[in-house]
């Protein structure tokens, strides 16, 4: 697997800078429309020039807890990290199906975060029960892959199956399953299975 990239303190602001900025300019022009071409911006740091590959996940704070509000990315590097950052900025705003889109009112209450990945790689198991020694929690994002079905989470999802002995992998696996529209026990039937891992960028990190 390809090491993950290390980014300074004013690369990780600038990530996040460009992501708040993409979507206040869309709420201010009503313009939701993302452009065939991206404007890689003057400023923009060397580093994020280069090809990378972001989901982008906006959380809404409603008494002081985080609901999520939207995250769509990409999987594989196919357009400069900055470029990447930027359309999917206004897909999680703007084109997360599961959500409305993002009103004016609602901006302020949103918190952004950056998940850069590094590109996916096949895991070899020879079961089940392989499958889950091989895993590693919370550091490894999965793509599950059978048949048609294709689904994600991202490392930090981890968050949400963690117990007091550690991480419920079982579990985390059969909600994957339900997410790519299988039965929740879709993978320990056969199923595909690849990893990547994220450096997660946050503007928790510098409030």
């Amino acid at each position: 697997m390809r090491k993950l990239q290390e980014y300074s303190e004013k690369e990780k602001k600038y990530m996040l800078i460009t992501a708040r900025e993409t979507i206040r300019k869309a709420l201010e022009s009503k313009n939701y429309k993302i452009p065939a071409e991206i404007e890689i911006p003057r400023d923009c740091p060397p580093k994020l020039r280069e090809r990378g590959a972001v989901f982008v996940t906006l959380e809404k704070i409603i008494g002081g807890e985080k609901h999520l509000r939207g995250c769509i990315g990409s999987l594989f590097a196919r357009q400069p990290l900055i470029a990447d950052i930027i359309e999917h900025s206004m897909n999680a705003a703007f084109h997360d199906l599961r959500f409305g889109t993002l009103k004016n009112e609602e901006f302020s209450d949103i918190e952004i975060e950056i998940s850069v990945l590094t590109n996916p790689v096949p895991l070899e198991f020879s079961d089940y029960k392989d499958l889950l020694e091989k895993l590693n929690a919370p550091e490894d994002g999965v793509i599950l892959l059978k048949g048609y079905g294709r689904a994600t989470f991202l490392p930090i999802v981890w968050e949400h199956f963690k117990t007091r002995d550690g991480y419920d992998k079982e579990r985390f696996l059969s909600e994957l399953s339900l997410k790519a529209h299988l039965g929740p026990d879709a993978w320990k039937q056969g199923c595909k299975i690849e990893i990547y891992h994220a450096i997660l960028v946050m503007e928790d990190e510098f409030k």
